[in-house]
């Protein structure tokens, strides 16, 4: 039996779709986010899929089934996290004195 892990996450982009855009040679951090919540919401879409295929009989694999819907929480869970982190920056920021 062979079996084959599959990376999943930033790492598992291929290097050219991981960077994001750049204006005049420099990354925008906005452009990386936008991605990154395609990416979260790929996984979101590819759990739903994997969910319905399951309940119509369309696959029987449930470890696979399982194995996708943990992937699209985990990954949604620490986009929450990390949008939690970047609005408790903008108000910190945002009570400094000037």
């Amino acid at each position: 039996m062979d079996i084959k892990i599959q990376p999943f996450g930033p790492e598992a982009a291929k290097p050219e779709e991981r960077t994001p855009k750049t204006v005049d040679g420099k990354s925008s951090f906005g452009d990386f986010l936008k991605q990154s919540i395609k990416e979260v919401n790929s996984l979101q879409n590819e759990a739903d899929k994997s969910i319905v295929e399951f309940s119509t009989g369309k696959t029987n694999d449930i470890h696979q089934v399982m194995m996708t819907v943990q992937k699209a929480d985990l990954s949604f869970r620490l986009m929450s996290k990390i949008r939690n982190k970047l609005m408790d920056a903008y108000k910190e920021v945002t009570r400094m004195g000037v």
